[in-house]
């Protein structure tokens, strides 16, 4: 694999934030906001500049590597089909929580992968509100760095009893019929919600602050950074049928809690598709 500077990665998307996206937060006029699929499914002129001033950044930093970004999909979906097999790729998602971002809510973040021969190697959630970065190579353990140069590795929480279990449980893509059951199983947990934004629910779950994230749709740049960081911090992933999430995996479902036995008591009781 060719040479990963993670930090030149980390500084991209703080100079997209800083450039593209920061300044049009709360200013975005009628014209800067569109719906892609549906109402709740939009991109902004922030998403398009920013994705655009990674991939400039990236092509110098990693001039080999493929660059996957939400927005260049959404052009060329045949994009996705070459996750599976590079030798390298870079996958990007320039604002995770457009909804919250174009609504005017400071709960937004930008994210990336390196993927190599099919497994995530490098994984980066930054935060443009806070200035900082959760970051996670593969085997080296997930870190909290602030621009200060600042270091400190997270820890996913202990484990509890179900009934005092707090997390996230995204459902808006899955059917009726088993939307209204998993939300039924829900009242057998403490309290779950949705951020509307993977980014930041990755970083409180891999901080500690969060014992369980649900999600049913899986596309790679909403999954790929934070299911790395998880992992490196002690967090049992996997896709709700118990197999590994990997990068080629769209569908399926993926589930994250602070061991296996969690996990297993959350699909048991909970999450029972």
């Amino acid at each position: 694999m060719a040479e990963l500077d993670i930090a030149a990665l980390a500084n991209a998307l703080q100079e997209a934030a800083a450039i593209e996206i920061l300044p049009r937060f709360r200013k975005l006029g009628d014209g800067d906001v569109r719906m892609k699929t549906e109402a709740i499914d939009l991109v902004t002129e922030a998403d398009e500049a920013a994705e655009e001033l990674i991939r400039q950044r990236v092509a110098e930093a990693m001039p080999d590597a493929v660059f996957i970004g939400e927005e260049a999909v959404a052009a060329d979906p045949a994009l996705l089909d070459r996750i599976a097999d590079a030798d390298l790729a870079v996958i990007v998602d320039p604002i995770d929580g457009t909804f919250n971002y174009a609504a005017g809510l400071p709960l937004f973040g930008v994210m990336l992968s390196v993927v190599s021969k099919g497994e995530t190697v490098a994984g980066i959630i930054y935060d443009p509100m806070g200035n900082d970065w959760l970051i996670a190579e593969k085997g080296s353990g997930a870190w909290m760095c602030g621009p200060d140069g600042s270091q400190a590795q997270v820890a996913v929480a202990p484990a509890v009893p179900l009934d005092q279990m707090v997390g996230i449980a995204a459902l808006t893509y899955m059917e009726t019929a088993a939307k209204r059951q998993i939300l039924a199983n829900l009242a057998e947990v403490r309290l779950f919600t949705s951020y509307r934004c993977s980014a930041h629910e990755y970083r409180t779950f891999a901080a500690g602050h969060l014992h369980f994230l649900m999600y049913k749709k899986l596309m790679p740049w909403d999954h790929l950074a934070g299911t790395l960081i998880s992992q490196e911090a002690g967090a049992h992933v996997a896709r709700l049928d118990g197999s590994p999430y990997l990068p080629h995996n769209f569908e399926g479902g993926l589930l994250l809690a602070p061991d296996r036995d969690s996990w297993q008591e959350l699909r048991e009781k909970v999450f029972t598709l």
